[in-house]
């Protein structure tokens, strides 16, 4: 019994026992995807085994307290700190055992007291001691759209002889004698709603005690002296009294090739320039307010979505979006023989002999208007998904791109009438019903706007254009209904298009931040004055980038009027701007630390330009209007960048570790970037805990319970985990040196990135999208990126006693 107290009371066992706890929860995951829901949850989440084993975790911090007589040192930090995860663990143990979950169905005008529970053995009602009449649901949805903006159900409760009124919509709860009532979803005929029902008073409140424990466990942690934060505070100040700035410099060049083109091409490309329109009229038609996707937006926004999703670019030859659009709109004929619908398949270029790149419209016809693609299309829409082809696939999406130029090219997607009989608030296009329309006038815009803009290409005077669009605009405001078009938000817009912040903001972080490197390189050889002065200007450029990055971020959140961070793009943009801030805090102890952070903020903005990742500005559904998910996404995708910073000061660690001289010099600044990971770890795991956290408290402020076992929540669990291994690792003798701790911090990025991409891609579950092509593609640099990581190892791997 000795022995087993020692080994469970000791780090080792600390170490172990979460490692094993990550690893059950990373192939609980898998399971789920694989065999559902209902498998993993028996095989692991709610498997003895599994509950055991978080058991013997709070039974190893009750030991370790113990034996290292942490209250006696009056270790109130790290003492909190656990034993908030205790606490955590213990509410959930109740509401496991003793929590109430279900759903009730109630009809307009109909009454229930029942709810439906899912239990190991199927469906199973259960008596309410009330009732809940349904007197109205209403939906409303985006304008113009079939997406849902928020649902609500009007009810009555029948408890103890009395009768009173409530309202239950997205993130407005109901709470009748502990049972909380949420709106889940409702009928299609929108005569019906369903409702989530939770009865879980006891372990609510325990687990919500256990979040404040938590928050305050980590200020305390980041302020009381006799903690870990800030002993290495003092450590690094101790480090950089006896060192000299060192650093490698890794520079990439990129080259390019550009395809010759043929005489034919060049002569279409040619006509397209001579017949492009003034960009200043350009100007005047992008302020059309037009409606896409129950969004009233910009026709500048709108005409740069068409092209990226058409052309894959955001410009075309000389041209702009608008010009483009306008060229599209009034002479349709030249542009069918412009080849710019992209088309990056070399099977289909090959299938159907289409130029590499891009392909016209009128090439996918024959010489009797037949569509090429219409045999192989039929053949695979006729698969299931699971059986289509890469070639299927790529197909769909040119088919895609084709049918949304040819209605283009006849104004059918173009929705600039608003119609004031409309009760959705829609607005129309050419060939939608104009039935009951109150200004027939208006309708023939593009038939006159087209006759004029022909005119003003051979005479050069754009008035007559330029009055049409005024004409335009001055009937849509009349039109439409009150507030749906601002003005202030469309030059908003048009603005926000058109500064393009966030690529010049990744241009300046990738150029800046290689400056500054070089600059930190000269420092090798002596510090000198114009060394000194140019980092300091460097700095400059990087903060006023950085304040430009979230000026932008600003405006975005103005135009759309939620939070920039409710999908892929926005998130990407998000996590550089907390990388550079993660930079510039710890920047001032390091400037390696700054110009690392600036370059990946980069590299990130660079990422989030790819093609793969949609940036335009969408609606949200009900259950993202909430505040805590804005808390939950802020705070955790901060912790990103944190984390984001730790991988690249241990790859550079292990860089100098394999690659520089052996010197004190190199040793000490080995010491002092490894100190600064540290650092950056322990805020980033922070974060990474808060944010996890106020993510289950949205959940059950939204839908009724705050832990569902979904992959987006069981991965950041894992990323936790991951860290807190990284972080705890000192106190394992053996693993206490710089070599296993920057090895460790690079690593475990990995889960990072399995959570924010790898969870969307490749798993099922609410924040899934399914596996595609581009992610696919993405392989190979993975595996390239994990070969230079453990050649790194290998290399580092015999120098590591001499740091």
């Amino acid at each position: 019994m000795n022995t087993f107290n020692r080994t469970l009371s000791s780090f080792p066992a600390s170490i172990v026992l979460m490692a094993i706890f990550a690893t059950g929860l990373a192939i609980a995951t898998f399971i789920e995807k694989y065999y559902g829901t209902a498998a993993a949850k028996a095989l692991i989440y709610f498997s003895p085994g599994f509950i055991f084993l978080q058991f013997l975790l709070v039974l190893n911090f009750v030991l370790v307290l113990i034996r290292k007589k942490y209250v006696k040192r009056k270790k109130w930090a790290l003492i909190t700190l656990h034993l908030a995860f205790v606490v955590i663990l213990l509410g959930a143990l109740v509401t496991h055992l003793w929590g109430k979950e279900g759903q009730i169905h109630i009809r307009e005008g109909e009454k229930s007291d029942e709810m439906m529970v899912q239990t190991s053995r199927g469906l199973s009602t259960q008596k309410l001691p009330f009732a809940l009449e349904l007197t109205d649901f209403r939906l409303s949805r985006y304008p113009g759209s079939h997406s849902p903006s928020s649902f609500e159900s009007d009810l009555r409760i029948h408890t103890d002889g009395e009768v009173r009124k409530a309202s239950v919509f997205m993130n407005n709860i109901l709470d009748v004698k502990g049972y909380r009532f949420f709106q889940a979803s409702y009928d299609r005929d929108e005569k019906g709603t369903i409702l989530s029902v939770n009865q879980d008073v006891a372990g609510r409140n325990i687990s919500y005690f256990g979040y404040f424990l938590l928050l305050a466990g980590f200020i305390m942690s980041f302020t009381l002296k006799n903690t870990r934060f800030r002993r290495l505070l003092a450590q690094l100040r101790e480090t950089r009294k006896a060192a000299a700035f060192t650093i490698l410099f890794f520079a990439l060049s990129f080259t390019a090739v550009k395809a010759q083109q043929s005489m034919a091409e060049k002569s279409i490309w040619q006509s397209v320039e001579k017949n492009a329109v003034s960009p200043k009229h350009a100007e005047v038609f992008a302020s059309i307010p037009v409606q896409l996707g129950g969004r009233i937006m910009p026709m500048n926004t709108f005409s740069s979505e068409i092209l990226r999703k058409l052309h894959k670019e955001t410009s075309i030859a000389k041209l702009n979006p608008d010009q483009f659009l306008i060229g599209v709109l009034t002479m349709p004929e030249m542009w069918a023989r412009v080849p710019f619908i992209a088309v990056s398949n070399p099977e289909i270029q090959r299938e159907y002999h289409l130029p590499k790149g891009h392909c016209a419209y009128a090439s996918l016809f024959d010489a009797f208007g037949n569509y090429k693609l219409e045999q192989k299309l039929e053949e695979a829409y006729a698969k299931s998904p699971a059986e289509q082809s890469p070639f299927d696939k790529e197909l769909m999406k040119l088919d895609e791109r084709v049918q949304i130029f040819r209605q283009l090219s006849q104004a059918e997607i173009v929705a600039i009438f608003p119609h004031p009989g409309d009760s959705t608030r829609k607005w129309l296009a050419r060939g939608d019903d104009f039935i009951n329309f109150p200004c027939e006038d208006v309708l023939h815009f593009f038939r006159r706007y087209s006759h004029e803009v022909r005119e003003s290409l051979r005479s050069g005077d754009w008035g007559k254009p330029d009055e049409l669009v005024e004409k335009m605009k001055t009937y849509q405001i009349q039109l439409a209904a009150p507030g749906q078009i601002r003005p202030e938000k469309i030059r908003a817009e048009i603005a926000y298009n058109r500064w393009d912040i966030f690529n010049r903001c990744k241009k300046a972080y990738l150029i800046v931040g290689g400056l500054l490197l070089v600059f930190a390189v000269a420092n090798l050889f002596g510090r000198k004055k114009w060394t000194f002065a140019s980092e300091k200007m460097a700095v400059a450029v990087i903060f006023a980038a950085f304040l430009a990055h979230a000026f932008g971020m600003g405006m975005r959140w103005y135009i759309s009027g939620y939070a920039p961070w409710t999908n892929s793009y926005e998130t990407m943009v998000y996590v550089a701007w907390a990388t550079v801030l993660a930079g510039l805090i710890f920047g001032r102890k390091s400037s390696v630390t700054l110009a690392l952070a600036t370059l990946f903020g980069g590299v990130i903005l660079f990422v989030s330009s790819l093609n793969w990742l949609e940036p335009q500005i969408g609606t949200l559904v009900p259950v993202l209007k909430s505040p805590w998910l804005m808390f939950h996404v802020a705070v955790i995708v901060a912790a990103y960048g944190f984390f984001g910073i730790g991988m690249l000061l241990g790859f550079t660690n292990l860089s100098l570790m394999a690659f520089a001289p052996k010197t004190t010099a190199v040793s000490l600044r080995v010491r002092e970037l490894s100190i600064i990971n540290n650092l950056a770890l322990l805020v980033g795991l922070a974060l990474m805990c808060v944010g996890t956290f106020l993510g289950a408290v949205w959940a059950n402020e939204s839908w009724g319970r705050y832990w569902g076992w979904d992959p987006k929540e069981t991965w950041a669990l894992i990323t936790v985990l991951v860290y807190a291994v990284v972080t705890h690792l000192h106190l394992i003798k053996k693993a206490d040196n710089v070599w296993v701790f920057n090895l460790s911090s690079v690593v475990a990025a990995a889960s990072p990135l399995m959570t924010f991409f790898g969870v969307n891609y490749l798993l099922s579950g609410m924040h899934s999208y399914g596996q595609t092509d581009n992610v696919a593609q993405a392989a190979p640099y993975f595996y390239a990126a994990g070969l230079v990581i453990a050649v790194l190892a290998v290399g580092s791997l015999k120098r590591r006693k001499d740091v």
